[in-house]
């Protein structure tokens, strides 16, 4: 793939995730911030109670955070994110399997949402702002890390092998093994990486399960939103070339 046709799909990426950002900060908007806010109550509510905590002076507003704040960062973070996703694009495109660019796309969509989201969060799931010890932040930060870039490797190793065993053990049960060894080695990570749960005995499960789905939510359409609008952007750039290609062979041949 030549360095124009990248350049042209990194543009197309990053305009992508700028669009499935907005979705994603509507989601976020509507179903994320209203959970975060009972949270921060909850939290004021138990401090005030004890007497023991001085109320903080809030350097931005609540208000701000939730809008401005919030649609800043998760736009910006969609533009970055679409950038990444369609470098690696141009990578896997035509090395996972003889996939259209459309359904390349939604192939590392669903793959990416799977392995990037859902695997780390299944053993780090996400918490309100107002749950968890500030202390233990690093520490939070560093496993769920370090969980989100073992589950990628190993999706990517999944991949491989599967390409590998293909000739040998035919399409299905190379996928089969594959995903096999990937549910094993992923268990394993499950059972030694330490467990984290900070969240109170006192704080309503109701709501840090409306929170969790939010967040679920959130991801799900900005990998969805995604994986549609740059699937047919790259079907788009793409497919007349491979047309061309194929018109050109087959005039080469009669000839």
């Amino acid at each position: 793939m030549n360095s124009a046709i990248v350049r042209k799909l990194l543009v197309r990426g990053m305009l992508a995730g700028l669009a499935a950002g907005v979705l994603a900060f509507v989601v976020a908007y509507l179903l994320g911030e209203p959970r975060v806010d009972s949270a921060i109550a909850l939290e004021e509510a138990h401090s005030h109670g004890g007497g023991g905590h001085e109320h903080e002076v809030e350097v931005v507003s609540r208000g701000l955070q939730s809008t401005a704040g919030l649609a800043t960062g998760v736009l910006a973070y969609g533009v970055a994110f679409g950038g990444i996703v369609a470098l690696a694009y141009c990578f896997a495109l035509g090395r996972v399997g003889r996939f259209s660019p459309r359904a390349t796309a939604a192939f590392m969509a669903a793959g990416g949402l799977f392995a990037v989201y859902l695997v780390p969060f299944l053993k780090y799931p996400a918490t309100p702002p107002a749950v968890g010890n500030p202390d233990t932040i690093g520490k939070r930060t560093a496993l769920y890390g370090l969980m989100m870039l073992l589950s990628v490797l190993l999706a990517i190793a999944t991949v491989i092998i599967g390409k590998r065993l293909a000739p040998t053990l035919g399409n299905w049960w190379a996928t089969v093994v594959a995903l096999a060894g990937f549910a094993v080695v992923i268990g394993l990570a499950y059972a030694f990486l330490p467990p984290v749960n900070e969240v109170g005995h006192d704080f309503p499960a109701t709501l840090l399960w409306r929170f969790r789905v939010a967040s679920i939510g959130t991801q799900l359409t900005l990998w969805t939103g995604f994986g549609l609008l740059f699937g047919e952007q790259a079907q788009r750039l793409l497919a007349p070339a491979e047309r061309r290609v194929k018109v050109g062979a087959a005039a080469s041949a009669a000839v």
